[in-house]
This record gives C-alpha cells, structure tokens and sequence, in this order.
C-alpha cells in the first residue's frame, strides 16, 4: 500500500450498527512524521497515527509461539476439540483462527442502488488440521442468516467479530470440508479494528461509491466483506460472483469468467488462478471503461478506469506493459499471476493505493498525475504483486518484507527514469528513520497495530539498500530471487529472509539484518559512515 497525492476524501455514510442474530440450528489522521519530503516521486505521503493496539474482549486468544496457525496439534489428534480463535498474531491478537486450512473461497453479492445492504453468501473449502468439535471465522457482517457444514445446517453464534460454528458431526483431523454462510452486509458501516484505540482515525474498508463501490481489506477488514481466516498466513483462492443492474460493471481480482444477462440483471464470475491473502482481494461496481493490452510473455494487462476519467488515465495505463517489464528485468523473475492491471476508481481511494492482487488499486484522479509523480507509485504497488501477495507475511510483524520491498524497488525506478537521485533520497530517509524508530518502533517490531501500513517501509528500505551495498549486486540479486522462489505462494517472516541471505551469501548477515529491524536505534549506513541523525532544530 501507499499514500498518494491523489483527491480529497469524500462524504461517508452514516454508520449502522451491526446485528447479527444466531439461528436455532446450527489519511486524513493525526500525523505521527511524514514521509512527504522523502517521497521517491514527491508524490507519496505516509502517515499513521501512533495508538496503542487493543484486542477485542472475549475474541482474543493467547497469542501462540511458533507457528501461527493455532491450534494445529493436539496430544491425541483423534479427539474432536475447538479450533483456536487467533491465530496467534502478536499486533493483531483477535484475528485470525487455527484448526484448518482455507483452500478457497466463493463469495456472491447482489448489488441494488439505493441501499447500502447487500444480500451476500460465501461457500468456503477448507482441511482440518485438527479433529475439529467446533471451529471459528472472522466476520464483522450486518447479519449472519444461516450455516451449514458439508451441507448439513450447523449450529453458529455470531458476537462481536467471530462466527462461531459447531457442526452436525465433529470434523476428522485431514478431512476436507465445505462451509456455506448466507449473510447481509451493510457497506455504510465503517467499524475500525479491534486492534485500533475507539476514536482513531482508519482507513474505510467499505469504500462507497454513487454508483456502486470498492474493498479496502487491507490489513484486517476483509471479515467484513465475507467471514472467512482473515489472516495472510492462510492464502486461498478467490471466487466472486456479483449480480448489478445491467448498466453498471463488476470487476474484481482474477480473470472474468463469465458474464450473464437476463431481466435487466448482470451476474460477472471472477476467479483466481493462484491463492492470495485476504486483505488483498478486490472486488468492485460501478461504471468502468476497459483498457486491454498485452505485457511481456503475452500477460494479458486488463483495467477497469472509471468512465469519466477515461481520457486522463489512459496515458498512464498505456504504460503498464513497460512498467511491468522493467520489474521482471529488474527482479529476474516473471510476473507471478495470471493476469494484470489496474482498477481506477472514481471520486477518490481514501488517499491511497493498494496492491489488490492482479488489479491495484488507485483514485483515478491519482492516475491522472504526471508520469513524474505516480509512475513510481504504480511500479510499488506492482512490486507487491511479488512481495506481499504472492509471497504473503507470516504475522503483520513482517510487513517490511511486502513494504520495504516496494518502497526500495520504487526508489530504484525513480532513480531509473532520472526522477530522483539514489544517495540524496537514502541520505534523506535515513535521518528520517531516527524519528520514524521512534514513533513507530523497528521495522519488523511494531509498536501498534496502526504501524502496520507504514512502519516498516523507510526502515526495510534502508537495510536493502545497504545489504545489497555490502554484498554487491549480484549476490543481492540472488538473496532476492532465491527467497521469492522458496516462498512463492506460501507466507514468510523475517527470519525465513535472514536465513536464505546466510545461505545465498555464505556470510553471516543475522546481527547486521537484526540491527535494522528489530535494534531500537538506527544502525549505521552501510557506506556512509558520515551520515548521522539529523541536527535538533534550534529551539
């Protein structure tokens, strides 16, 4: 994700209470420093407010050591017992849930104008990992109207943001399973996470349009978009089917299977080839013009910018195919999914871009800028494509790996096209880094929840910067490609990135990748010794 100088906010609706009643069976927030005059295009601004993270009551469970996905193992695996209702994340402590896998997921939503309620339904594949008596999803829906397990009605209770469900008969450990939730969703309900402190400014995940409307999950409110494991260690591939009025358009990740019309009503059928996290998945309506074109190896490139934009965006979305080859050069490596583009919404993003995979995200408004200005902005969010969506963070403790990546990799385009020059921007980030640290911790050691989105990126930039100074150019090419092919669609954390440097470069580099992301202070610049904190304005 990143923060553009893109438009204005927009009116919100008014905020409905959720309900959800169980069956008898079964940035513009307050600045915390600000990244605008280090910004590799002059475009970027990131800001996040410094709040403490509070678990939601009730829902939390003891984070777990080790593996995230809780609840995995047992003494005597034959005995049915609850699946965990965390999955252990340190910064977000309610989320997620342990005792299965997710395989996929296939959402239907009907949209009708006028109101904000949506009639909606997920059907859920996934395996035990655990001889499972109950088991819990994330969801923050207006109202759950029914359950079933492998097509038998299940007993559930929906309270706060868990969906509890019991089955008709307990779930063996290895068995493959089936979960069909009917529910209503209200998009004009903007509930921040649990993790955040009440009255902090978020981000809204429900982003309201005239004619329509687009997701913003990222990074624990896709569970109010559909119940699910909202958490990025458990990928899963993603289906959705909305119906609209005929005049209007549906888009979301994956490539449009099919598109059907009858009595003035149009259901689109998206699909994912690969498995993605949940906080990255998009789906949206509204009136949308095409643009097609074909990147390298034939990639077929397809977005979807708001109709009124049309002729201010398309210069930049021609660009996409260069842009798309300059990063597998740059990266040696393909582009990771089936298809690519972007989705430019109109009347703002809530100030941001996000790397919805296979479609990012922006304002159109944003696309419309001067090559100068969101060119990088779009390469950062390509980049994620790689880091962050087809290879996921363990815990929200590794975001660095998604932003950092990013982050340097824009920087590096920037200085590519004559936009920026390398040392000035490093020299300018790093006596930033000495407030940043400050006000929101190490990179890969978060101080809340709210750090999430912009913690990591001017610190895990900063050490990939200077690894690849210590360890030259072609051996930092090979760190990065060996650590993308060893978890290409799985989840990594920081310590599955130390060891694949150990091993590629044959040094130990533990303590110099530990300095930056989890030292309290700002570890010297690999070959600037004479760069130091910035001087204490005079008072």
């Amino acid at each position: 994700m990143s923060s553009a100088r893109m438009s204005g906010p927009r009116p919100r609706p008014s905020t409905t209470g959720s309900t959800q009643s169980p069956a008898p069976q079964p940035p513009r927030r307050r600045t915390r420093g600000s990244l605008a005059a280090l910004a590799t295009t002059g475009a970027l601004t990131l800001a996040v407010s410094a709040c403490g993270a509070a678990a939601q009551a009730g829902d939390a469970a003891t984070a777990v050591k080790g593996d995230v996905r809780a609840g995995a193992s047992s003494p005597d695996v034959r005995t049915p017992r609850p699946g965990a209702h965390s999955a252990g994340d340190p910064l977000f402590t309610y989320l997620g849930n342990g005792g299965y896998d997710v395989a996929s997921y296939d959402i239907r939503y009907d949209y009708r104008p006028g109101t904000t309620k949506m009639n909606s339904s997920v059907r859920i594949t996934a395996t035990a990992k655990q001889a499972l008596s109950s088991f819990s999803l994330d969801s923050k829906v207006d109202r759950i109207t029914s359950v079933s397990v492998q097509g038998e009605p299940a007993a559930f209770t929906a309270s706060g943001e868990k969906l509890v469900i019991t089955p008709r008969r307990p779930l063996r450990e290895g068995e493959s399973f089936r979960v069909d939730v009917s529910y209503r969703v209200d998009r004009a309900d903007d509930t921040p996470s649990p993790s955040y402190p009440a009255g902090a400014h978020h981000l809204m995940a429900w982003v309201e349009k005239d004619d329509g409307f687009a997701l913003m999950g990222q990074p624990d409110r896709a569970h109010m978009f559909f119940p699910g494991n909202d958490h990025p260690s458990d990928r899963a591939r993603f289906t959705f089917r909305v119906t609209t009025p005929k005049n209007l358009q549906a888009v979301a990740s994956g490539t449009l299977r099919s598109r059907r019309t009858t009595g003035g009503r149009t259901t689109y059928t998206y699909t994912t080839r690969d498995a993605i996290p949940t906080d990255v998945a998009q789906v949206a309506v509204g009136r949308f013009t095409k643009v097609t074109a074909r990147g390298p190896h034939g990639l077929p490139i397809r977005s979807y910018v708001a109709t009124g934009r049309y002729k201010a965006v398309k210069p930049r979305v021609d660009d996409i195919p260069e842009q798309v080859a300059w990063v597998e050069k740059e990266l040696g490596r393909k582009y990771p999914f089936e298809t690519y583009g972007v989705l430019g919404v109109q009347g703002g993003y809530d100030g941001v871009a996000l790397e919805s995979a296979t479609l990012s995200t922006f304002s159109a408004d944003g696309l419309a800028l001067p090559a100068a200005e969101i060119a990088p902005t779009m390469i950062h969010e390509l980049v994620h494509q790689y880091f962050g969506d087809a290879v996921s963070v363990r815990t929200w403790n590794d975001m660095w790996i998604s932003e950092g990546h990013a982050e340097y990799y824009q920087l590096l385009y920037s200085v590519a096209k004559g936009y920026r020059k390398l040392d000035d921007v490093l020299k300018q980030r790093y006596e930033f880094e000495f407030d940043k640290r400050v006000e929101s911790g190490p990179p890969a050691r978060l101080k809340t929840a709210q750090d999430v989105l912009t913690g990591g990126n001017n610190g895990g930039l900063l050490m990939l910067a200077g690894l690849r100074r210590q360890v030259g150019d072609s051996v930092f090419k090979k760190i990065e490609q060996t650590f993308y092919d060893r978890y290409l669609g799985r989840s990594a954390t920081t310590k599955d990135y130390i060891d694949v440097a150990n091993r590629v470069s044959g040094r130990d580099l533990t303590s110099y990748i530990e300095g930056w992301l989890y030292g309290a202070k700002v570890p010297p610049m690999p070959g600037h010794p004479d760069w130091k904190p910035p001087a204490a304005p005079a008072s």
